[in-house]
């Protein structure tokens, strides 16, 4: 028997009826999770897999130990098993006691889903990676850092000595993410919790964090639970899935057999709510349950007011830069020029939605937030047409400026952050209303209710605050702020990347029933190409801000020609276990590089390219030189 078939045999962690309780603020109690058990064999990966609030980051919490004050493990056993002898039930050691944070760090390891909450800001990533070695191991500071180094060059960090001096504040979202999996990982922990790893990353950086946690794992033998609601993560890394529904397990087994032939109706719910690139025409998601009725946006759409139809785009960026100066070092007097936006044009038919594409730090909210005005750009300008012809947005004041804030709404990514907490729903959702001076206080409460039913909310969540509501929940309230003052535009930015896919599919059926409804134009950035494959009409690609390809969807994905566009959809995870990632292909980050791509994409700062028409409506960027090779 082979080294791999030994650990695949032996049972590192048996879960045997797990029940935990939260004490309820009014003496009750809710029974977080009832009867868990499944298992975790050495060297393998199990995936939970569940809509948000099914249990799956409680499980975690009591395996290693940290529930809430109000939480307890209310019954059964977590056994760990590392070495074959005699398991330790982590069920019954006090979460404070000398043997639980032998394991807790050492033994066991975490990484939660969003790394810059769980990274001091305070400290630099080689201290706080070096701190749970010195805590487990008896090593000293110049070892500590050895070793810290050696990991961070492990899991990807470019100049591992400079990392060692960095604070988290200065890393992107997917090296934040290294740094996590690096604190994990420098004890050589026999069980990795990974707890929504990939949640808010782009998908080229989520696949090359995926193949990080895959090669590290091939490597050490160590055992991985990674937690996750997108089952285009599950298909592509895990060996056995459990299935969560409301604190219990509906279903379970190996990978192929579920995803193949699936028996419980949740499970298949869920896979009928993933976006993928092969629906028919006219194919709608089939979410768990739908947030409004179809009389509900037929009477918002009778409420909506009459206006002229723009005769053209009802907004157009044209060559629009914005561009940032920044100091090369702490105590440098020298500076760079980065440019977070190159001369974009954009435009957006009346009635359809653009979706505008790429990795984290390409320029899309740059973007967003100079169409808004809340930045002005440095060359360019951006034209609104609100019926009664084009004008320039930048040079609009007094009531114009006023109409045109009106006319176009932001929905944000993270809909907790942008909802202030001291404020109820109906205050939220009236706000817009009162600064604008619309109506009368008894229309304001009427607005209010149509707003709550349009997002499929009831009327006694208008007395509610947000804390109490649910990420999806919250993102339907951010998008009924929104259509507060019956705008033309929405512009959406990441508005379902960190939602699970059940309710991915409200929210973006939702926006679809409210475009077709009341007429509204979107112009809806993200970098899933599934989701904006799902719900644009037309597609812009963006690289170091530049737009490299643009297309009609359906041009886009039968032909894209653009490395990086090719590279994106690569990186897509899919659901059908017939179509897993290329690793070995996004392994390497020389796709978002300008410079590295081949002949006639390559790009440098003196060959900028131009865009080229290939078909009708499908424009790439090319070299002066490659145009007449792409046409």
């Amino acid at each position: 028997m082979t080294p791999a078939q030994e650990r695949a045999n032996h049972i590192l962690l048996s879960i045997r009826d797990l029940a935990v309780e939260f004490a309820g603020d009014g003496g009750g109690v809710f029974r977080a999770l009832g009867g868990v058990s499944f298992d975790i064999p050495s060297g393998s990966t199990v995936a939970l897999v569940g809509e948000s609030g099914s249990g799956k980051s409680v499980t975690a919490q009591a395996i290693m130990r940290i529930l809430p004050k109000k939480g307890r493990i209310a019954a059964g056993s977590i056994l760990f098993d590392e070495a074959g002898g005699v398991p330790v039930d982590i069920a019954q050691l006090p979460p404070g006691s000398e043997a639980m944070r032998a394991l807790r760090g050492g033994r066991i390891a975490m990484i939660f889903q969003e790394p810059m909450t769980s990274l001091s800001p305070l400290h630099t990533v080689g201290d706080q990676v070096t701190e749970a070695l010195q805590l487990h191991c008896k090593v000293t500071p110049q070892e500590a850092r050895a070793e810290a180094e050696r990991v961070f060059a492990r899991v990807g960090f470019p100049d591992p000595k400079r990392t060692f001096v960095t604070y988290p504040f200065e890393l992107s979202g997917g090296m934040r993410q290294r740094a996590m999996i690096a604190m994990a990982l420098i004890c050589k922990p026999a069980l990795l919790i990974a707890d929504e790893p990939t949640t808010a990353l782009d998908v080229t950086t989520q696949a090359q964090i995926l193949d990080l946690i895959r090669e590290l794992q091939a490597e050490t033998g160590m055992a991985v639970l990674m937690i996750t609601h997108d089952l285009g993560v599950v298909a592509n890394v895990a060996d056995e899935v459990v299935v969560m529904y409301r604190g219990r397990i509906v279903e379970s087994g190996p990978r192929d057999e579920l995803f193949r032939n699936p028996q419980h109706p949740y499970l298949k719910a869920l896979m009928r709510a993933v976006p993928r690139f092969n629906m028919a025409p006219g194919e709608r998601l089939t979410p768990l349950r739908e947030v409004a009725s179809g009389e509900i946006i037929a009477a918002a759409a009778a409420a909506c007011p009459v206006r002229p139809v723009p005769r053209g785009p009802v907004l157009s960026v044209e060559d629009v830069s914005k561009t940032y100066t920044m100091r090369a070092g702490w105590f440098s007097g020298e500076t760079r020029k980065v440019h977070a936006v190159n001369r974009v044009s954009l435009k957006l038919t009346p009635g359809t939605t653009l979706g505008l594409v790429g990795e984290s730090g390409c320029g899309k909210t740059t973007l967003s937030k100079m169409i808004m005005r809340a930045l002005a750009p440095d060359e360019g300008r951006v034209l609104f047409d609100d019926g009664d012809g084009p004008r320039d947005v930048h040079a609009l004041s007094g009531d114009d400026l006023f109409a045109y804030r009106r006319a176009v709404q932001f929905v944000f990514q993270d809909p907790f952050s942008s909802l202030n907490p001291r404020m109820t729903v109906y205050e939220i959702l009236t706000e817009p209303l009162v600064i604008h001076g619309i109506g009368t206080p008894d229309e304001h409460f009427a607005k209010a209710k149509m707003l709550i039913s349009l997002v499929g909310l009831e009327k006694h969540h208008l007395r509610r605050y947000p804390h109490s509501f649910s990420g999806g929940q919250r993102q339907r309230l951010g998008i009924a702020r929104a259509l507060a003052l019956s705008p033309r535009v929405l512009l959406c930015d990441e508005p379902v990347s960190a939602l699970d896919v059940s309710v991915q599919a409200q929210i973006l059926n939702l926006l679809k029933d409210l475009q077709a409804a009341l007429g509204l134009s979107y112009l809806f950035v993200s970098h899933n190409l599934a989701v904006v494959d799902y719900i644009a009409d037309d597609i812009a690609v963006m690289c170091r801000g530049r737009i490299v390809e643009q297309a009609p969807k359906q041009l886009l994905f039968r032909r894209p020609l653009h490395p990086y566009t090719q590279a994106l959809l690569a990186a897509v995870p899919s659901p059908d276990l017939d179509r897993p990632l290329d690793f070995a292909k996004l392994r390497s980050d020389r796709f978002s590089n300008p410079a590295d791509w081949p002949v006639p994409y390559r790009l440098t700062a003196d060959t900028p390219g131009e865009m080229v028409e290939v078909e009708p409506g499908h424009l790439v960027r090319v070299t002066d030189a490659g145009a007449r090779i792409a046409a």
